[in-house]
């Protein structure tokens, strides 16, 4: 019976080790009214010098994709 008690705690010890980081994201999200890591920039809008180059890089190939394009005829 014994081994049944040591095995539930255990396993209780790991879940708290396993769900920490989800308590602690909830925590944090829920602080600071839906913010979870403060006033951040939303995703999208900041400079990038490689999404920069990669538009750069893809600006010829999207110019051919839309001249090979079929126009819809009227």
């Amino acid at each position: 019976m014994s081994g049944v008690i040591e095995l539930a705690i255990a396993m209780l010890i790991i879940a708290l080790f396993a769900f920490a980081p989800l308590g602690y994201f909830i925590y944090r999200y829920v602080a600071k009214n839906g913010e979870p890591f403060g006033d951040i920039e939303p995703h999208g809008d900041s400079e990038s010098p490689l999404l920069n180059a990669v538009g750069k890089l893809l600006a010829p190939l999207k110019a051919l994709v839309e001249k090979k394009s079929p126009t819809p005829s009227e």
